[in-house]
């Protein structure tokens, strides 16, 4: 099964019932090499599922401290709700955890060259 790192709402067990419906289990890690910043959303639907206006978005950092958050196991189908969820100033990738797991993340799309 994928993994799926988690900086921000998708923390949130709200959220997580709405978009996968169930409560997601996982464990917590970091991500190095990024830097947390903040994202106004307007998707309506995306304010309503999470309550917050502002989301957290990384941006590449080199020499920061790693990003704290949660890896979570999901299924394809899972990942796909995410992306589904996500607004399209986000990007999946795949990231290597500070635990050395391999994970998918949410990124700034403009930080790995998609318009």
């Amino acid at each position: 099964m994928p993994k799926l790192f988690s900086y921000g709402t998708l923390q949130q067990p709200d959220v997580q019932l709405a978009t996968f419906g169930r409560l997601l289990t996982g464990y917590a890690d970091a991500l190095p090499g990024f830097a947390l910043h903040w994202l106004t959303i307007t998707d309506p639907d995306v304010i309503r599922t999470s309550g917050k206006t502002e989301h957290p978005l990384l941006k590449r950092h080199h020499g920061g401290a790693p990003i704290h958050g949660y890896c979570f196991e999901v299924s394809d189908a899972e990942l796909a709700q995410a992306d589904a969820y996500e607004v399209a100033d986000y990007v999946r990738i795949a990231v290597t955890l500070v635990s050395g797991t391999e994970a998918f993340v949410y990124v700034d799309k403009q930080e790995v060259g998609c318009d």
